[in-house]
């Protein structure tokens, strides 16, 4: 009886990303972000996040999604979406990602109806009371100074975006 050898592949460590041949790394403190992201996420606290869980966050935010669009997000891992998973999957994101086009699909899980602008009130509420650093009213006021793409209470988002990551100036 011939013996087999098991070669344990070395695993990267959790804060990097190697599938396409780059390496982000993230720092403790970002790392630590992620899992807390990925405990509100996790919403039946088993692990792993389900289509369930998708569904469950966006409900919380008040909008509702078919069955299908929380199935294809959870897909896209490719794997049973655990905290290693996800922190592979911001890794790839993250890499080369810029940071224009970024905000503005940020904007448009706001922007039910693929108008291209939201509600001024929705941009209003979201930068007072979204989870980490929400602006306060003097932060919002020197929003207004810049003078972001708003008529009619309508945001123009790719334009903002464009102001938020440029500073208005379209010189890149």
């Amino acid at each position: 009886m011939s013996e087999k050898k098991v070669v344990k592949k070395k695993k990267a460590p959790a804060s990097e990303s190697q599938s396409d041949g780059r390496v982000t790394t993230f720092d403790q403190r970002t790392i630590t972000e992620f899992k807390e992201a990925f405990g509100l996420m996790d919403v039946d606290k088993d692990g792993i996040i389900s289509a369930d869980d998708v569904k469950n966050i966006f409900e919380m935010n008040g909008i509702s999604i078919p069955d299908s669009q929380a199935n294809s997000m959870v897909k896209e891992a490719g794997a049973a979406l655990n905290f290693t998973v996800f922190l592979t999957l911001f890794g790839e994101r993250l890499t080369g990602t810029d940071p224009e086009k970024t905000i503005i699909e940020a904007f448009e899980n706001f922007d039910l109806k693929q108008e291209g602008s939201i509600p001024e009130e929705e941009l209003l509420r979201v930068l007072k009371y979204k989870k980490g650093k929400p602006l306060d009213e003097t932060e919002i006021q020197n929003m207004y100074k810049g003078n972001p793409p708003i008529a009619n209470g309508k945001v123009d988002y790719k334009a903002f975006a464009h102001v938020i990551s440029t500073g208005g100036d379209d010189k890149k």
